[in-house]
């Protein structure tokens, strides 16, 4: 792919806007403008780019209107927009006409819907994961102490696991403990799904996360950073399963001092 003089990224919550603002940087991308959400985007993200657009998750037409406006012929989504917003929103017209058409309303008929309306005006979504390679997850031990036979038993098994929630689009996260299956992710989210199967477990349960089979790597990219090791340690997690070239590891050198620090291990697998 030749590198865009302009790209617009739709900013979500968390660090990941940022890291892909400096890696587009870093590839060459000459301006950077955002279209920002309310209640989701961190405003540290607006030193890194050359323009910004403030949004209330629903304004459909706004965000066109701002593609437009930006002249650029590329967009890609970085961050996630956390699934309640997407169950209160207050669409405008445009949205409210989009969503009519839908007859399944989960995050990725919405962004698939709204990376149908940006191709209509000649705004191509970019794969989430471009200009990212370098923040991907290797496979084996990435971070933390190495892992004893019987919890690498259960990091595989916690992968099969999730595979299979993924596929029947449940959820990509599980938390596993001795070959039994402690919790499922499903609308609650990560971190919710690893503290209730850490209140389970009580100590050293296994969370593996894992991409869906066919996943729209436009717009939906499993992620992992500090605030999930954080989420892990309140849990007493003994390890974070990842898979491989799938997953980003957002702010690795922190992410990488906080699994020493607190011994939760991070290892990647592949299928």
């Amino acid at each position: 792919m030749s590198i865009p003089q302009t790209l617009v990224i739709i900013a979500g919550n968390g660090t990941y806007p940022q890291a892909m603002a400096r890696a587009a940087r870093a590839a060459g991308v000459a301006r950077l403008a955002v279209a920002a959400f309310q209640n989701e985007t961190d405003p540290a993200l607006a030193p890194l780019v050359d323009e910004v657009e403030w949004l209330r998750v629903g304004q459909l037409g706004k965000l066109l209107g701002f593609l437009k406006k930006s002249g650029a012929t590329h967009a890609v989504m970085s961050g996630q927009i956390h699934p309640r917003n997407l169950f209160d929103l207050r669409p405008d017209i445009k949205a409210l006409v989009v969503l009519a058409k839908l007859k399944r309303r989960n995050a990725e008929s919405i962004f698939g819907a709204i990376a149908d309306e940006m191709q209509a005006i000649g705004v191509n979504l970019l794969p989430a994961t471009t200009f990212m390679a370098e923040h991907l997850a290797p496979a084996g031990l990435i971070a933390g102490p190495r892992l004893k036979p019987r919890e690498e038993d259960d990091v595989r098994y916690g992968f099969h696991i999730a595979k299979e929630s993924a596929r029947l689009d449940i959820g990509q996260t599980v938390v596993v403990k001795n070959g039994t299956v402690l919790a499922v992710e499903a609308f609650e989210g990560t971190n919710a799904a690893l503290k209730r199967g850490g209140e389970l477990g009580r100590k050293d349960a296994i969370m593996v996360k894992v991409s869906k089979p066919n996943q729209d790597f436009r717009f939906d990219v499993p992620v992992i950073g500090p605030l999930t090791l954080e989420a892990a340690r309140e849990a007493r997690i003994r390890a974070l399963g990842v898979e491989a070239g799938m997953t980003l590891l957002l702010e690795k050198e922190k992410l990488t001092a906080l699994a020493e620090q607190h011994r939760i291990s991070v290892f990647g697998l592949q299928e």
